[in-house]
């Protein structure tokens, strides 16, 4: 069983990168999975999930510049992140739960992620 978050780099600000988290061994689509991320020096904090029903949920840091998706057929969960600036350089990685996350305060917290965790990915913004 694992959890692979892959697709990060380095990129200019303004750029796009798209992440993926992908799962072997287990079926993402009845898990709700959630995209955590962690700049130096700080703690790792949620900003984006996606429940069973495809409810997305966004903190306000990222809301209007990143999409969170699913790929059921690829057991794929994708964060496509656009107009990315320096803040944003963080190693991203993606957790599951198996119970359907629809509040903001449960998607951002670590607690709630009691499933599987991806090794991470590191997203650097600089010109």
């Amino acid at each position: 069983v694992q959890l692979q978050a892959s697709g990060g780099g380095l990129v200019q600000p303004g750029g796009s990168l798209r992440l993926s988290c992908t799962a072997s061994g287990f079926r993402m689509d009845s898990q709700s999975v959630g995209w955590f991320r962690q700049a130096p020096g700080k703690e790792r904090g949620g900003i984006s999930c996606i429940n069973t029903r495809g409810t997305t949920i966004y903190a306000d840091s990222v809301k209007g510049r990143f999409t969170i998706s699913r790929d059921n057929a690829k057991n794929t969960v994708y964060l496509e992140m656009n107009g990315l600036t320096p803040e944003d350089t963080a190693v991203y990685y993606c957790a599951t739960d198996r119970s359907s996350i629809s509040s903001l305060g449960r998607c951002t917290r670590r607690d709630t992620w009691r499933g599987y965790w991806g090794q991470g990915t590191l997203v650097t913004v600089s010109s």
